[in-house]
């Protein structure tokens, strides 16, 4: 062997006997920072939040290194204040959570897209059909949402205005997401309701309710809010994106897959995967549910270019003290993990 080569492999010895003796984490340098985490949803049996469900169930998680406690609450409101007051390190809420905490002067981050339309749809309870006929016949109803300040509300706002009906000419109600909206359309407690799936294809399927405001769609949407809306988000404070960008990165990827998985998923795969506690006791239901709002997940993760602007616009009609002036788009979200999470998947 030619000196040249010899000098060569021994360099390449050396090389690989140095990197057999590094730590294991020097290695691995994208081992998230912080591997246990506690996640708050604002309602995971809700399609809304259907991404991280399954990014847990088919352990997209545990693929980054990931151990990620979801909490759940009642409406996303409720999981922001976990966020907020640090029992949860990061939240899985609407991205408009981001612009309100800007204008309180705290600075949070849109980080990986779940939704690109709201999935919430408003109707009106059958018994009260008559009188309710339209968003304009809404004042002084009793109307049901996840959470006060929630998206449900917003969507339920914003709709009204439109219609002339001002957010305290009705009685806001929340009612969570899960089995207690049955309850409350069942008791009599509500005339009408604002709220996601699969509960509200389940109602409107056995003719509870009729559909007046529908957001499970692109288009939908568009014709309520007049342009895309950012709806499902995972974020977190500024402070935690710095500190664990390996972390944010790890999560940006698993949910990512996930919004990827769910564009083509069988009917069986779903099934499969959903934990039967969320099917409501009828999975032939949550299928055709979860049809209603598939267009409504975002394919990539990534941010529409006119999704912030277009909640922007929505969220200063439905609390006056967001003056739109004062808000910085650009710090309320970025594309940088779910870009890259997404290059991963080519």
């Amino acid at each position: 062997m030619p000196i040249y080569w010899m000098r060569r492999a021994a360099s390449a010895c050396v090389t690989l006997l140095a990197l057999v003796a590094l730590p294991s984490a020097a290695l691995a340098k994208d081992t998230p920072e912080k591997p246990a985490l506690t996640m708050a949803v604002g309602g995971l049996p809700g399609l809304y939040y259907l991404p991280v469900l399954t990014a847990q169930q088919l352990g997209y998680f545990k693929d980054e290194g990931l151990d990620v406690t979801l909490e759940d609450f009642a409406g996303g409101s409720k999981a922001l204040e976990a966020v907020v007051g640090g029992s949860a390190d990061v939240g899985a809420g609407a991205f408009e959570h981001t612009l309100f905490m800007q204008e309180k002067g705290q600075h949070y981050r849109a980080f990986a897209l779940m939704g690109r339309a709201p999935q919430i749809v408003v109707a009106v309870l059958k018994s009260k059909a008559d009188q309710l006929k339209t968003m304009a016949d809404f004042k002084g109803a009793k109307v049901g949402v996840s959470a006060p300040g929630s998206s449900t509300d917003l969507v339920l706002t914003v709709a009204l205005r439109k219609a002339g009906v001002q957010r305290n000419e009705i009685s806001a109600i929340g009612v969570g997401s899960g089995a207690a909206v049955l309850a409350a359309v069942s008791g009599g407690q509500i005339d009408a309701l604002s709220n996601v799936d699969p509960m509200m294809t389940k109602l409107a399927r056995s003719g509870a309710i009729k559909v007046l405001v529908d957001t499970r769609t692109v288009k939908g949407t568009q014709e309520v809010f007049g342009g895309t809306m950012p709806a499902a988000t995972l974020y977190a404070s500024d402070s935690f994106i710095q500190k664990y960008p390996k972390t944010t990165q790890a999560l940006a990827n698993a949910i990512v897959r996930a919004d990827h998985w769910l564009q083509s998923a069988s009917d069986a795969d779903l099934l499969k995967m959903v934990p039967p506690a969320y099917l409501l006791n009828d999975p032939a239901l949550y299928v055709e549910a979860f049809h209603n709002v598939r267009d409504a997940y975002s394919p990539d993760g990534l941010m529409p270019a006119d999704g912030p602007a277009t909640s922007l616009r929505a969220l200063s009609s439905f609390d006056n003290r967001l003056d739109p002036k004062k808000i910085d788009l650009n710090a309320t979200y970025t594309n940088d993990f779910a870009r890259k999470a997404a290059a991963l998947l080519k």
